[in-house]
């Protein structure tokens, strides 16, 4: 008789902490599938440089909250806790466990906290008067107001929509959701620094340029989607600006800048296990042969 009252799982931890491993264990081992919870592969088409699930990672375990919108479009975290909920319900069904692993952390607690979302977020014209500032005054704003920066804090659609949610703040839960197990991946600095350094070796190569070429033929280099993360450092390479070395230190620092601003977020959050990876795969087995046992 299929299980259908399975735990969710919540993996979160910053980039390169080894969390996609980790849930792929879990899930291979107890018939799991996960959900993403990354703003930055949800879009189509940016696989390489949003170090995406890889083709055999995802035939290994099945996957969600991929390839959910074009660079082009937009994709709120109200539409992500609503997708999210939706697969939820749907694994559990089909008498599987869900996972929820990701790094970016309003995405997490949307669905940890069960968020609810006031129509005003969703209101174009709260919007509208932001749109006309720079990115640079937007910053400004933030520093003014003690807004946290989001992490793509050079996506001008990401810091305005911080600051609208936080002038109108979605109600939450003071406890996470009932049937919840939260861990939160726990990484020495230096494993960390050379897990980063490590990946950045991998994704710097001749088909990331391939993949931000075409993205930014299709889409623009100034589309929002393309203005974070590893995108504008190939342009510039691509300008001459940059060597690939260069482009690849500086893609380093990015990604460890990344990791701290994920934590920072995710540390303020006292319902979080923090364990290693080692211990965060015994914890979780443990709490999911005890679930399977019931």
């Amino acid at each position: 008789m299929k299980n259908t009252t399975q735990p969710l799982i919540v993996i979160a931890g910053p980039t390169a902490s080894g969390k996609t491993s980790l849930s792929i264990k879990l899930a291979e081992e107890f018939d799991g599938e996960i959900i993403c919870a990354d703003s930055r592969t949800i879009y189509k088409g940016m696989d390489i440089g949003t170090a995406k699930p890889s083709n055999d990672e995802q035939s290994r375990v099945r996957h969600w909250g991929l390839d959910l919108v074009e660079p082009n479009e937009r994709f709120t975290v109200a539409e992500f806790k609503a997708y999210a909920n939706e697969k939820i319900a749907d694994i559990r069904r089909r008498g599987k466990v869900p996972f929820l692993v990701g790094g970016t952390g309003l995405y997490v607690d949307a669905i940890v906290y069960d968020y609810d979302f006031p129509e005003r977020l969703a209101d174009v014209s709260v919007r509208l008067q932001y749109e006309s500032m720079t990115l640079e005054q937007l910053h400004e704003y933030c520093g003014k107001n003690n807004i946290d920066l989001p992490e793509n804090y050079k996506n001008k659609r990401y810091v305005i929509n911080a600051i609208v949610r936080d002038n109108v703040r979605p109600m939450r839960r003071d406890v996470p959701i009932e049937n919840c197990i939260i861990v939160g991946i726990t990484t020495d600095k230096d494993i960390l620094h050379k897990r980063i350094d490590d990946r950045a070796e991998e994704i710097f190569t001749a088909d990331v340029v391939q993949e931000a070429s075409r993205l930014a033929y299709a889409y623009g280099w100034e589309n929002e989607a393309m203005t974070g993360n590893i995108y504008p450092l190939i342009r510039q390479y691509l300008a001459g600006e940059l060597s690939l070395e260069e482009a690849k230190d500086k893609f380093k620092t990015l990604d460890w800048r990344l990791a701290k601003r994920q934590l920072t977020w995710l540390r303020r959050h006292e319902h979080i296990r923090w364990l290693t990876l080692e211990d965060a795969y015994t914890y979780c087995a443990r709490e999911l042969a005890q679930s399977n046992k019931s």
